[in-house]
């Protein structure tokens, strides 16, 4: 459940869907390094999950959301050419 900004350092309360961004993520249960609730690790096909984030107006405008390999999903800056284009 979403319930606030996903940047850290960031107080905003999720509200509505038109204030801000979301975001999907498609996660394989493979990629987190901790075993999780639920998963059977005899299986071989692990379960692909979908997890949501948001960041509010006003850090959507300075930053996005990205999964990187060993960190997991992370709150990064916007590249300069991306705040230049828009």
């Amino acid at each position: 459940m979403i319930s606030k900004c996903a940047n850290p350092a960031c107080t905003a309360h999720f509200l509505y869907l038109h204030e801000g961004k979301l975001f999907r993520v498609f996660r394989n249960s493979e990629d987190s390094e901790t075993p999780e609730m639920g998963v059977d690790p005899t299986v071989r096909k692990r379960a692909r999950r979908v997890e949501f984030f948001w960041l509010c107006s006003g850090c959507c405008d300075r930053m996005t959301i990205k999964y990187e390999k060993g960190e997991g999903v992370v709150v990064r800056p916007l590249k300069m050419a991306l705040r230049a284009a828009s």
